[in-house]
C-alpha cells in the first residue's frame, strides 16, 4: 500500500462496498481542461486496489482537445514520452449512480506525479492553489453554480437545426418561450424526478427547477457550499446526471452555450462569498446599502481582470455566440445591485447572504477553472484595493461603451489569455500553458473547417 496524496483511504472503499453489494462496476473520472470526464470503467474487485496504490493513467489525458486529439503544444504528449502518472481517488467522491443496469458507482480522481506531488495541469489542483492562497490570508471562499441547459429532441427539425424535446410525460410539444411557466415543467416531471433522485444519491443538493428564457431551456440551482471545490464537483457531476437521465428518457441534454441562434444561451453563473476564520461573511456591510470595502475591492479585481480571463469563461467557438445585447449575457465588465444586465451582480436579499453573482461564464466552461480565475480576481482586487468604479443602475447594455474593454471574439480572447501575466499566475504556469495551447489548437481546427454557412453565402455568389 502507498499513502494517497489526496487523503483518500481504503477504509472508504471497504465501507462503500459493504454498503452496496449490488454495485458491479465503477466509472472512474478525471476532468480535463475542458471539463470533460476522462477515465475508465472498472469492475467491483478493482476498486480497493485503486485506493491502495492509485491508478496509472497517461499524462496525455490532460493534453487533449475537445475532440480527444493530442495537442502537442501542451508539452504533455511526446515531450514526456506519453508516460503514465498516477491518479488517486478524491476523498468523499465515491457514490452510487441512479437507475443504471447493472448497478454502477462513480469515483472522481485527481492526477499526481509519481512522487505524489500534484500534477499541475489538473484543473482541480489549480483551484486548490487559489483556495490555499486565500486560506493563508485568513479567508475561505463559499459558493454555488447555476446550471442552465436545453432539452432537445434526438431528431433535427425540417430545417436541419435542433428543436426542443417533446414532453417525456405525454409527448406534447412546444416551441414557445415558456419562461417561468410551472405547468410547462410538468411535462418533464418524470425526467426531473430521476434527476433529483440521482442528485440525492450523489450527495448533491439540487434545488429549484425553472423553465428558462428559450424553448426547451431549463435552469437547475444548487445548494450553496462552504467549499468551492465541492461546488465545482457538484456542477460537473450534475451535468453528467442530467445528460444520462435525459438519455434514458429519450431526449438530449445540451450544454452548449448557444445552441439556438434566435434565443438566449445557457450560462453558468457563479455565486461566491468569502468567510473569515470565524465563519463570518466578510462581504456583509455594517449598514444595508453602504457597501463593504472588501466587497467593492473584490468587484474591482474582477472587473480589472475580466478581459484577459474571458477565455476561461467562454472557452469555445460557440461560447461567443452567447454574448449579445439584451440577451441576459453580459457584454462588458459592469457591476450592479439586483440587475441582470451586468456582469457582476449583487443579488437582492438578506445582507447575511451577501455575495457576488459572476455572470460571464457559459455552461460549457470548466467550473474548476472558472472558480480558480474568479478567486484569483478577487484576491487581485483585495491586494491592490481596486475601486470598481460607479455602479450600473439601469441598462448595463447601454452603458457598455463606458467600461473597460473585453475581447469581442474567440481569437482575441485566446490572444489576451496567452499574454496575460494575471491568468498565468492564477492558473499556474503549467495549467496556463496547457489550457491556452488546447484553445489555440481548437481555434485552428474551427478556422480551417469549411461550414455550411460558407457554402450558403459564397458558393454561387463570389
Amino acid at each position: 500500500m502507498t499513502k494517497s496524496p489526496s487523503g483518500s483511504t481504503p477504509a472508504e472503499a471497504e465501507a462503500f462496498l459493504a454498503a452496496h453489494p449490488e454495485i458491479e462496476a465503477f466509472d472512474i473520472v478525471l476532468h480535463d481542461s475542458n471539463g470533460i470526464g476522462r477515465g475508465k470503467i472498472i469492475r467491483r474487485h478493482e476498486l480497493l486496489s485503486l485506493y491502495n496504490t492509485g491508478r496509472h493513467l497517461p499524462i496525455s489525458i490532460l493534453g487533449l482537445d475537445i475532440c480527444g486529439e493530442d495537442v502537442h503544444e501542451t508539452g504533455l504528449i511526446w515531450d514526456q514520452g506519453d508516460g503514465d502518472l498516477r491518479a488517486w481517488p478524491i476523498p468523499g467522491s465515491l457514490i452510487p449512480l441512479h437507475a443504471t443496469k447493472p448497478a454502477r458507482g462513480e469515483l472522481l480522481l485527481s492526477m499526481y506525479d509519481l512522487d505524489g506531488t500534484p500534477m499541475t495541469s489538473d484543473p482541480r489542483h489549480a483551484l486548490q492553489r487559489q483556495v490555499d492562497a486565500l486560506a493563508s490570508e485568513g479567508l475561505h471562499p463559499a459558493g454555488a453554480f447555476e446550471l442552465e441547459f436545453f432539452l432537445l429532441s434526438n431528431d433535427r427539425g425540417p430545417d436541419g437545426k435542433v428543436q426542443p424535446a417533446r414532453d417525456v410525460l405525454d409527448g406534447r410539444g412546444s416551441h414557445k418561450t415558456e419562461v417561468y411557466s410551472v405547468d410547462h415543467l410538468h411535462g418533464m416531471l418524470p425526467l426531473f424526478s430521476d434527476i433529483y433522485a440521482a442528485a440525492e444519491k450523489a450527495g448533491i443538493k439540487a434545488e429549484t427547477m425553472i423553465s428558462e428564457y428559450a424553448p426547451g431551456q431549463y435552469e437547475l440551482t444548487l445548494h450553496y457550499r462552504t467549499d468551492v471545490m465541492q461546488a465545482a464537483d457538484d456542477l460537473l457531476r450534475l451535468k453528467r446526471i442530467v445528460r444520462l437521465q435525459a438519455r434514458q428518457h429519450g431526449v438530449t441534454a445540451c450544454f452548449m452555450a448557444k445552441p439556438v441562434e434566435d434565443y438566449a444561451g445557457s450560462g453558468m453563473h457563479f455565486h461566491v462569498s468569502l468567510m473569515d476564520g470565524a465563519g463570518k461573511n466578510v462581504f456583509i456591510e455594517d449598514r444595508e446599502g453602504e457597501w463593504n470595502p472588501t466587497l467593492l475591492h473584490a468587484l474591482g479585481g474582477l472587473r480589472a481582470t475580466m478581459g484577459e480571463s474571458m477565455l476561461v469563461f467562454a472557452p469555445h467557438a460557440n461560447s461567443w455566440r452567447r454574448f449579445a445585447a439584451q440577451s441576459y449575457a453580459p457584454v462588458s465588465p459592469t457591476w450592479g445591485v439586483n440587475n441582470r444586465s451586468v456582469a457582476l451582480r449583487i443579488p437582492a436579499g438578506d445582507i447575511k447572504a451577501r455575495r457576488i453573482e459572476h455572470r460571464p461564464a457559459g455552461v460549457d466552461a470548466n467550473p474548476y477553472l472558472v472558480a480558480t480565475t474568479v478567486l484569483a480576481g478577487i484576491r487581485h482586487g483585495l491586494k491592490h484595493r481596486i475601486d470598481p468604479g460607479p455602479e450600473t443602475t439601469g441598462n448595463g447594455y447601454a452603458e457598455a461603451q463606458d467600461t473597460p474593454p473585453i475581447p469581442v471574439d474567440w481569437r482575441s480572447a485566446i490572444a489576451a489569455a496567452q499574454g496575460s501575466a494575471f491568468l498565468k499566475d492564477a492558473l499556474g504556469d503549467d495549467m496556463h500553458r496547457t489550457f491556452t495551447a488546447i484553445k489555440a489548437a481548437e481555434y485552428a481546427r474551427v478556422a480551417r473547417t469549411v461550414s455550411e454557412v460558407d457554402y450558403d453565402l459564397y458558393l454561387y455568389t463570389v
